[in-house]
């Protein structure tokens, strides 16, 4: 049974995660470099460690929340996050990086003498605040067995996915679902304003028929229609809009390396990244309607049109 946790990585998801840990009764010590993120969990209840290969090295159970594969390899490898954990330890990344960096660290903890599990989520900061996060792992079944009860007390549903490497697999796919959706709903409503519909009308319409998603029915992209959603508060992130561009990059770097025909996949790993890199650096992604209502994404327009045909 786990008894302490060492959570390494204490930032908007990370916090919020670390501390309903502490809400179900565990006993979690804590690292994060900026001092802010560490005060804010130590407000909530966790306790700070010196130093993360400190904090692994008086756990059961290692969870780290990074923002990318180097960042992950670099602390449990050089920076001794392995070295300093006891004997079989069991390491679970909930950072989203690689599907290649996720088999390495696992081959480095068994290298070690340890255990791993890739456990990447779904659900962005609303969810890591309220504990309704999905989690997608990939590794062991005993691992995920025992991990289980702690993934638990913070999201809603843990799925084993598979062996190395695959929950980093499945999160790159649902996240490049996602991402497609979003311009998909975005470039509707951008077609509906042209066509003089309302914002309204396209959502109770859309919202029950064909075109429902989470895209629209819980991240609407327009003011209005779903209360609360990011862009009823200007767009101040819930999934920030660069985390999007990271995720459809990991996966359009997977659909090349295994030469998979997937071109909706490539441009809205292209149209995220001009997004991030420009107005949406610091917007939630749904703010992409932006960028598609101004034109701002170098899409290229045909000038002819399309001629009805009757069946």
């Amino acid at each position: 049974m786990v008894s302490v946790i060492a959570f390494i990585g204490l930032g908007r998801m990370g916090g919020p995660m670390a501390a309903n840990l502490v809400k179900a009764g565990h006993r979690v010590l804590g690292h994060d470099l900026d001092a802010d993120a560490l005060a804010a969990a130590v407000a909530h209840g966790v306790e700070p460690a010196a130093s993360a290969p400190a904090a692994a090295g008086a756990a059961d159970l290692v969870i780290t929340m990074l923002p990318a594969g180097r960042h992950v390899l670099a602390l449990h490898r050089e920076e001794g996050l392995l070295a300093a954990a006891r004997p079989g330890t069991l390491f679970v990344d909930c950072s989203t990086i690689d599907v290649a960096d996720a088999r390495t660290l696992h081959e480095a903890a068994a290298a070690a003498g340890h255990r791993a599990l890739d456990a990447p989520v779904s659900g962005g900061v609303v969810g890591a605040e309220a504990a309704t996060l999905t989690f997608m792992a990939g590794g062991g079944e005993a691992e995920f067995a025992e991990a289980e009860p702690v993934l638990a007390a913070m999201g809603r549903k843990a799925v084993h996915c598979g062996a190395a490497g695959a929950g980093q697999a499945a999160k790159i796919c649902n996240n490049m679902i996602l991402g497609i959706s979003m311009i998909a709903v975005s470039e509707a409503f951008v077609l509906g304003e042209s066509l003089g519909l309302s914002h309204e009308a396209l959502f109770d319409v859309a919202s029950t028929a064909s075109g429902q998603c989470w895209a629209l029915t819980v991240n609407c992209p327009v003011p209005g229609p779903v209360p609360g959603s990011p862009a009823d508060r200007d767009y101040r992130p819930g999934f920030a809009a660069p985390l999007m561009a990271k995720d459809l990059g990991l996966a359009a770097n997977a659909i090349r390396a295994g030469g998979v025909d997937a071109a909706l996949g490539l441009r809205a790993a292209e149209a995220y990244a001009a997004f991030a890199e420009g107005p949406g650096a610091d917007q939630d992604f749904s703010g992409i309607i932006r960028a598609i209502r101004d034109g701002a994404l170098g899409t290229s327009h045909t000038t002819g049109t399309i001629e009805e045909t009757t069946a």
